[in-house]
């Protein structure tokens, strides 16, 4: 086992769990996070400060909600690049703006800082179980140096390319995560005003051409009232589609399949389901529609 030091920036939905796996490898994990009490409860050694986490460890991780709260992290006045020491290894494991993460990279590496941007896909069940993907951009050599780090979280990992290679990955795969959720809460809400068997109908579709991670893997639970609460929140969900539009703006890619998901994750939002899972989207849609639900008796009185 490696006597390198691991430390945690963000230990909250993500985070907890990812440090939960480390812990449970053997690797003690120095954690830290606003909240009272996160890091007891991932099993770390709770630090009182980013500065201590980035002081005790060799190889810090983060998993924090954007480049607004990573940027502090790393450039304040007790952040990475005030505390850090050469030969450490950052890894950016949050969803992230790809523009700031390829700036990150530079001003760490002129204190010979390596930082991976290494988005990962999977959501909390792949955090509890350990099956993670996770899309790395910067250093293949130092990607190689925290294997062992990555080994207990991912079942994937990949190397996409040059820095921002990670994040900008991560925003793709999420938009088309967000298009296929939105499209299938729509699908499935007709279904049911239809008078569709709705089992039936994602088991026709599951072995047809619009079949999609929503159709495989949300929608059979979400059909019997499992909404699978604890993964990413409709604020969180928009957030993301927003990075996709801001990059594909950076590479001069036109992104006109964004007003769809923008409209519905937008609309659940303001319908106050801001905080709740992404697939309450299907919710929120089904309130405009006069109260659909997919199961029980199919309309609720909000």
């Amino acid at each position: 086992m490696s006597t390198e030091r691991i430390g945690f920036i963000g230990l909250g939905n993500m985070g907890g769990r990812m440090t939960r796996r480390l812990v449970a490898a053997g690797h003690p994990v120095l954690g830290f996070d606003p909240v009272s009490g996160r890091a007891q409860a991932a099993g770390a050694a709770a630090a009182a400060s980013v500065k201590d986490v980035v002081a005790g460890s060799d190889v810090v991780l983060l998993s924090l909600p954007d480049s607004s709260v990573i940027e502090p992290v790393v450039r304040g006045e007790d952040g990475v690049l005030a505390v850090g020491r050469p030969g450490q290894i950052v890894v950016d494991l949050s969803t992230a703006a790809p523009s700031s993460s390829i700036a990150l990279h530079a001003e760490l590496a002129a204190r010979s800082i390596e930082f991976l941007d290494a988005g990962i896909s999977g959501g909390a069940d792949g955090a509890e179980k350990g099956t993670l993907t996770i899309m790395v951009g910067g250093s293949v050599a130092a990607l190689e140096k925290i294997g062992w780090v990555l080994q207990p979280i991912a079942a994937k990992v990949v190397h996409m390319g040059a820095p921002g290679a990670g994040h900008t990955t991560k925003v793709l795969n999420n938009f088309l995560n967000g298009v296929s959720l939105a499209a299938t809460a729509e699908v499935m809400l007709a279904a049911k005003q239809a008078g569709l068997d709705l089992d039936q109908v994602l088991d026709v579709i599951n072995s047809s051409s619009g079949v999609n991670f929503a159709t495989l893997n949300r929608f059979p639970h979400i059909v019997h009232g499992d909404y699978l609460e604890g993964g990413l929140t409709g604020a969180l969900m928009t957030k993301d589609i927003n990075l996709y539009v801001a990059r594909l703006a950076e590479l001069g890619v036109p992104s006109l399949q964004a007003a769809g998901p923008l409209a519905a994750f937008g609309l659940a939002n303001g319908l106050g389901y801001r905080d709740q899972i992404s697939n309450r989207v299907v919710d929120a849609l089904g309130d405009l529609a006069g109260g659909i639900r997919l199961h029980g008796n199919g309309t609720t009185a909000r």
